[in-house]
């Protein structure tokens, strides 16, 4: 996994469908969260839905996490939270206030807990399996953990209890709604998942027969972008139940997708998938407006050994025409949208997890397999900061709104918050 210096690496071509325009985007007034949670009231759920799909077994096996010797040494964390007992697979921060965190790992825990001195509020405690999704509703009142084995669980924040529990088939995915109490969650079976919390009204949305690997509510609240196995992508209507666009074959991608996401405004959608490739998409129409191919930076692998990079996270700029890729071989690639080109090439020195661009300045985030969080300025290339504390690989983190903190998960057992100082600020 070790880069060359990609110095004379070439930059990433692009490939467009001949008969296909540049995208002119048209800033709609958004609905509002009343409009869209009324909307959300008259979606027709299945109110019987089959509870406990056919349970599997999974286990991990125990892996050396492949950290250098002194990475411990420093410790640029405020706060550490350590009550899990194995690797901290994923965080999600609470959107209204930005106080807590809820943690899931994979001693089948999940954890909320304060930032601000790493107290635990409540442990979301029934799962039997590696507790891999972790989120807060829109609002804050509710909090919901999913583990690999499909157990979904919701809790009352303030009152600190469950209130609605779900059994699905291997969990891929959970996310909740932007705007309403409504839950979707993605299936190694291939199926999407819609519930109305707490009331558990169910809906289905019928994939391809391969797992649903990764999922997005659009910004409208109406639509969702799932991605499957085997490199199609759907556009579902919520309301409706029904695909609106089907992206397969030549649109679709040669790999199992890793990761989608949506623009500010929902116009645009972003694919990555381990075929290297980020696909910009018209969630309108379903077309492809182009194709981001990243070149490796890091040296061939020896004859007769497969490539092992991949798109690993996406995200779009708020502020400005921009998107990042972060791929497995370490490479955080900036394109402009609007002249559809390479503009930075930001090398780490091991694979990107995740990145998060700031909501409003052109900086992106990256956690990697080194241990360590970085911040890029997008427009010159350039590494603002460096943070690091965890004596082993980060598997997840979030950002805060007003971007001064940063938390983050680990193969150490561990989760850190991180003060970030900004001189620019």
């Amino acid at each position: 996994m070790e880069p060359g210096s990609g110095e004379g690496g070439a930059a990433g071509a692009l490939h467009f469908h001949g008969d296909e325009e540049i995208i002119e985007v048209v800033e709609l007034g958004p609905p509002g969260p009343d409009d869209l949670a009324n909307e959300m009231e008259d979606v027709d759920f299945d109110e019987e839905a089959v509870e406990g799909a056919e349970e599997q077994a999974w286990e991990t096996e125990e892996e050396d996490e492949g950290v250098e010797d002194g990475m411990e040494a420093q410790d640029d964390s405020e706060v550490t939270f350590s009550e899990h007992s194995a690797s901290v697979f994923c965080v999600s921060l609470d959107p209204t206030t930005n106080t807590l965190a809820v943690t899931g790992g994979e001693d089948d825990k999940a954890f909320v807990w304060r930032l601000s001195d790493g107290e635990r509020l409540f442990e979301c405690s029934g799962h039997k399996d590696s507790v891999t999704c972790a989120g807060f509703s829109h609002d804050s009142l509710f909090v919901a953990t999913g583990d690999m084995s499909g157990l979904i669980k919701v809790w009352q924040v303030d009152t600190k209890e469950e209130i609605w529990s779900f059994e699905v088939g291997d969990l891929e995915w959970m996310e909740w709604h932007p705007q309403a109490h409504v839950l979707l969650a993605g299936t190694a079976d291939g199926n999407s998942w819609m519930w109305k919390i707490p009331s558990g009204e169910c809906k289905t949305f019928q994939g391809p027969g391969c797992p649903a690997t990764c999922g997005r509510v659009l910004p409208d609240g109406k639509r969702a972008v799932v991605g499957y196995e085997d490199g199609t992508v759907r556009i579902w209507d919520l309301k409706q139940g029904s695909s609106l666009h089907v992206l397969k074959g030549q649109d679709g991608h040669q790999g199992p997708l890793t990761c989608v996401t949506s623009n500010k405004d929902g116009s645009l959608v972003m694919t990555g998938s381990v075929d290297c490739h980020a696909k910009l998409v018209n969630s309108a129409t379903g077309k492809v407006v182009c194709v981001f191919k990243m070149e490796s930076a890091a040296s061939k692998p020896p004859a007769g050994e497969a490539e092992s990079n991949s798109v690993e996270s996406l995200g779009f700029c708020n502020v400005m025409p921009l998107a990042a890729v972060g791929y497995l071989d370490g490479t955080l690639a900036i394109y402009d949208i609007s002249t559809q080109s390479l503009r930075q090439r930001c090398q780490h020195e091991s694979g990107i997890v995740q990145l998060l661009w700031e909501d409003s300045a052109p900086v992106v985030y990256t956690c990697s397999l080194d241990g360590a969080v970085r911040l890029w300025d997008a427009r010159s290339g350039k590494m603002i900061s460096e943070y690091r504390g965890h004596s082993a690989e980060i598997l997840d983190f979030a950002v805060n709104k007003d971007a001064s903190i940063v938390v983050t998960t680990s193969g150490d057992h561990q989760a850190k918050v991180f003060c970030v100082q900004r001189p620019d600020r």
